[in-house]
């Protein structure tokens, strides 16, 4: 830890500490407000703002500038990419069948809507347009973790230097209007068309079995890691050659295709000298993707330099109430006719309304709400996590450049 012209820096080893400290406060205090637990609002994100403002504060009262050294928080953004694609799976794709190839071409035709407005009301503002991405499906579809992801990139190939904050800004009053949103959409829905659930069965929550936690060895964990290394180094390997293509893809988008490739063109029953299976949705796979997202985003939020976003305040929440009435729009108008106008479609549209603007929690809470008031969906917790779990980021990976390169 060092002092220098008005400047604390903050080393690597004591940022890493810090993000896990930020990470237990925002527990705590989403344990004692109920509304931040309601409202699905993540740990790291309560304690990564609240520890933001603290620092704003300081600044404001001080003069003194905290900075952090962050290496070590890329290398949680790796890990936590690769595991998505380790637990992807292409034969989730056949058996959601038709419902879930419905609403993932709706799901990626409102992402290229949801970065067109951003980028138009940008443009009003006489903004450039990686602003308008920013406040597109980088931190709205894409949530906390893509905007982080992105935002270094952003900030330095077009100088916006606050590129970080204007996405987690998006991100985090999207997640409050994503929560805010589901509900209600699905009860008008509900009572309106008068629908009910097709069969009186036991509530699905959607997670799968290995999420349920279980006994985890030294052996399970360290196998995992290993897998993950294994993935990163030839998504290293593919990034380099990307570049020497001509291709420039951050070195997270990679390792998740590495992750995807090694996990469905590699049989089950391939040796390896672990001798386990390849451990694609194992519980120590969940593990370390919990460990990696959570400190990641802790580390993330609390090195936030809020002071840097006043000038930006009028053209953030002007795209944000844009990109709420194009979500509200879909829902009603596209989402709901299209998959069928039933009980199931109500359900998908409470989760679509989470994924529009928030994240897979986000989708999940507001589909269980609903479930709990007005009986089980089956269908609409098999689809629903399919599409914002996997699928989102995957087009994301390959929207974004895009849209950065023409726009």
């Amino acid at each position: 830890m060092e002092f220098d012209n008005g400047i604390l820096h903050i080393s690597p080893f004591l940022s890493v500490t810090l993000g896990i400290v930020v990470l237990f406060v925002g527990k705590r205090v989403n344990n004692i407000v109920r509304f931040l637990k309601e409202f699905s609002i993540p740990e790291p994100v309560t304690g990564g703002l609240i520890f933001s403002l603290l620092v704003a504060l300081l600044y404001l009262v001080t003069g003194i500038e905290i900075e952090f050294e962050l290496s070590a928080r890329d290398f949680l953004l790796v890990y936590f990419f690769t595991t998505i694609g380790i637990n992807a799976s292409l034969k989730d794709l056949m058996e959601g069948g038709k419902p879930l190839v419905i609403l993932l071409v709706i799901t990626i035709a409102y992402m290229v809507v949801q970065n067109l407005t951003g980028i138009s009301v940008a443009a009003a503002f006489g903004l450039t347009a990686p602003v308008g991405l920013l406040g597109g499906s980088v931190s709205l579809i894409g949530g906390h973790g893509t905007a982080i992801a992105w935002a270094p990139r952003i900030a330095a190939d077009y100088g916006i230097g606050n590129a970080m904050e204007v996405g987690i800004a998006c991100a985090t009053f999207g997640l409050i209007l994503a929560s805010i949103m589901g509900g209600p959409i699905a009860k008008l829905l509900i009572n309106r068309y008068k629908l009910q659930a097709p069969v009186e069965e036991p509530l699905t929550v959607g997670f799968s079995d290995t999420e349920q936690g279980g006994r985890i060895s030294h052996l399970d964990f360290l196998d995992a890691i290993l897998a993950i290394h294994v993935c990163a180094i030839l998504g290293f390997v593919l990034n380099e050659q990307l570049e020497n293509l001509g291709l420039q893809l951050p070195l997270f988008v990679t390792c998740l295709f590495a992750g995807i490739l090694i996990t469905n063109l590699i049989p089950e029953n391939f040796p390896r000298i672990s001798g386990t299976k390849w451990p694609s949705r194992m519980p120590a796979i969940s593990l370390l993707a919990d460990i990696s997202l959570g400190t990641f985003l802790a580390m993330s939020l609390m090195s936030m330099q809020l002071w840097t976003l006043v000038d930006l305040a009028g053209p953030i929440f002007t795209i944000l109430g844009a990109q709420f009435f194009v979500a509200l729009a879909t829902i009603l108008f596209v989402v709901f006719p299209v998959m069928g106008k039933n009980y199931d479609a109500a359900v998908v549209c409470a989760g679509f309304g989470g994924i529009s603007l928030g994240s897979t929690p986000t989708a999940m809470a507001n589909m269980s709400a609903v479930s709990q008031h007005y009986g089980a969906s089956h269908m609409a917790f098999i689809i629903v996590p399919l599409v914002c779990a996997f699928f989102i980021d995957l087009a994301n990976a390959i929207l974004i450049p895009f849209f950065l390169a023409n726009f």
